[in-house]
């Protein structure tokens, strides 16, 4: 099994803790962020994973030649223009290429039984969705679903719109046809590729997305409160 882990992002909302290093790197008990994310990797039976590297990418390199992590072989691909989580998501295509693959950010932190539950839910299906459920998901995609399968995701919408409470948790199983789509994407109205859209129309197209729901932790890495509790959850499992 493969992975593929957006990491190229300068992480803004972390203010003057990614001055000088990139947000996968940021340490949760004393490891980088990324080192605790591909040791879970591993634990779910990915032995390859592609880092897509941009902003202070040289450090996340020197990191892993140091320490490489037990049981992945690690790739890298750079993203030297930040238009998007769609182009980042592309340019791992050639790595990708073969069968399915799970796909994540650098800065999201779950349990190894998360990676396990989505490939196995991957069979028959274009995709599957961690989903998390939160009181208004207007941070991010909000994510609608009947029986099993997704049925509509709205991308940022309007605090207090929401009538679902499922948060795309941004952890996936895609199958490689995925790249064929990512190629067409056109520019969002935020000037970016986003990979959202490329789930929306395959939802659109009728095919079979299905979802899981995380039950325990999860943690969206993005600010500087979020380090804590990340920290302590790691250093206990």
């Amino acid at each position: 099994m493969k992975a593929v882990v957006l990491a190229a992002g300068r992480g803004t909302r972390m203010k003057a803790l990614t001055a000088d290093c990139p947000k996968p790197m940021l340490p949760l008990a004393g490891r980088p962020m990324l080192a605790h994310q591909l040791e879970r990797f591993a634990a779910a039976g990915v032995d390859e994973a592609c880092i897509v590297i941009g902003y202070k990418g040289e450090m996340i390199r020197e990191y892993f030649a140091a320490n490489p992590p037990a049981g992945i072989e690690l790739s890298y691909v750079v993203q030297h223009e930040p238009n998007g989580t769609g182009s980042a998501a592309l340019l791992a295509k050639d790595f990708a290429a073969g069968g399915p693959f799970l796909l994540t950010f650098g800065d999201i932190i779950v349990d190894s039984q998360v990676y396990t539950e989505l490939i196995s839910r991957g069979r028959g299906a274009e995709m599957v969705l961690a989903l998390t459920q939160v009181d208004d998901p207007y941070r991010g995609g909000a994510v609608y679903v009947e029986a099993e399968r997704v049925v509509k995701i709205v991308e940022k919408p309007p605090k207090g719109t929401s009538t679902t409470n499922f948060l795309c948790a941004g952890v996936y199983l895609f199958q490689d046809r995925i790249f064929e789509a990512l190629g067409r994407l056109k520019l969002s109205a935020r000037g970016e590729y986003d990979l959202t859209d490329t789930i929306s129309e395959a939802v659109s197209l009728g095919k079979t997305v299905r979802y899981f729901d995380v039950p325990g932790f999860w943690r969206d890495v993005g600010r500087p409160e979020d380090l804590e509790p990340a920290s302590r959850y790691v250093s206990h499992t």
